[in-house]
């Protein structure tokens, strides 16, 4: 298979892009060096290329057959976190992390360009190179798409890569596989005072801890248990000493969902419950809810697709099934408008010790599945072009 041959002779390649990404993450909506690193090697590649969404970066490579457009996506930023591995790539940024993998999406993404431009023969239409920026706070594709990103675009296709899959393998399931993702801030107000004398105080400390408990219920006892739903409180920032009562706490969280109805009434009961528990206590709680991605749905003819592309790459036997789960992706920007296939390749490898969870500050990839990454971009975009217009 040539995508697999290419996909071989660039390996390094990917290798040594992905580990200068990972040393140095930026934050999200602001990755300037990663985009003016890809610049720097689309030129390099003599693909053309266009900037987008401030820090994004579309290339191009037009076959040497007319034919439909094609966009393959890898998203390109970091997380706030503390990266805990030990080997000699690790984030020269403290507090910053390529904790998901983003690295290896805008590495292997730029694997597929060379694929794809030593290819441009096999190539019956045009190939889109998104580079997108700000995927972990869900606005990068919204802004692409809002700049003209979709413009003549027929399909979309991503990759994430997934730790808890064995490398060697690929998902490509059908209909819904991510979820809604949404954010909620509570701010609760008190009354501050020493901490030897909380008769005079409202302890906003005490409210949150009650808060957060409360919240639990929302899932337990309002929403049937046969829907995926999440509400997390991820972080809580209260107080400045151990002697102090603070005045005031604010939670921050996020929802996570498949039924578009779900947002307003868990929104309302996150509200109802943030403000009758701070009653209860004598405070007060104003609630800020924000919608982030939307489900992100793979359409079944272009998952039908990525999964025989798949099988050339890794075998029909490697071609796996899993459960849709509740991570959010912005990608459904894309593949809510266009017709697109969101896919998962798997990177762990209990040996090499890439079996810790996304987000987690020892996250690491297995960097042999590079390979079969980039190959699957290249595999898919070719016979997504070579299909007829009519049945795709």
């Amino acid at each position: 298979m040539k995508t697999i041959d290419l996909a071989k002779k660039n390996h390094d390649y990917v290798i040594q892009m992905r580990r200068e990404f990972h040393m140095n993450p930026e934050v999200s909506m602001q990755e300037y060096n990663t985009c003016k690193r890809i610049k720097e090697e689309l030129e390099k590649m003599g693909v053309e290329y266009k900037g987008i969404a401030g820090t994004g970066v579309i290339a191009t490579i037009k076959g040497t057959k007319p034919g439909k457009t094609v966009a393959l996506r890898g998203d390109i930023d970091a997380l706030a976190v503390v990266e805990e591995n030990t080997h000699d790539y690790v984030s020269k940024v403290h507090g910053m992390m390529h904790a998901c993998g983003h690295d290896t999406h805008g590495a292997m993404l730029l694997g597929a360009v060379k694929v794809l431009n030593e290819m441009k023969d096999e190539i019956e239409g045009t190939v889109k190179f998104f580079f997108q920026p700000g995927e972990e706070v869900g606005k990068g594709a919204a802004a692409m798409v809002a700049e003209g990103a979709l413009e003549g675009v027929d399909g979309v296709m991503g990759i994430h890569i997934s730790s808890d899959m064995p490398t060697g393998t690929i998902n490509a399931d059908p209909g819904p596989r991510m979820a809604s993702a949404d954010s909620f801030k509570v701010t609760i107000t008190g009354k501050g005072g020493h901490g030897a004398r909380p008769e005079q105080c409202i302890d906003a400390v005490v409210v949150g801890a009650a808060t957060v408990m409360n919240l639990q219920s929302i899932v337990s006892r309002e929403l049937s248990p046969f829907d995926p739903v999440v509400v997390t409180t991820g972080s809580i920032k209260s107080g400045t000493r151990f002697n102090v009562i603070a005045p005031t706490a604010v939670l921050e969280g996020t929802v996570r969902y498949y039924k578009t109805e779900y947002k307003q009434i868990i929104a309302d009961a996150i509200e109802r419950i943030a403000k009758s528990t701070a009653e209860a206590y004598r405070a007060t709680a104003e609630m800020e809810y924000s919608s982030l991605v939307k489900p992100t749905i793979n359409d079944d003819a272009c998952a039908e697709l990525a999964q025989e592309s798949a099988a050339k790459i890794v075998g029909k036997e490697n071609v796996i099934h899993t459960p849709a789960g509740t991570g959010g992706e912005d990608f459904s920007e894309f593949s809510s408008i266009v017709p697109g296939v969101m896919t998962r390749l798997g990177a762990g490898n209990t040996e090499k010790g890439t079996t810790y969870p996304h987000h987690h500050g020892k996250f690491d990839v297995d960097e042999d599945a590079f390979v079969y990454g980039v190959a699957f971009y290249a595999q898919y975009a070719i016979d997504y072009l070579k299909k007829n217009p009519k049945t795709l």
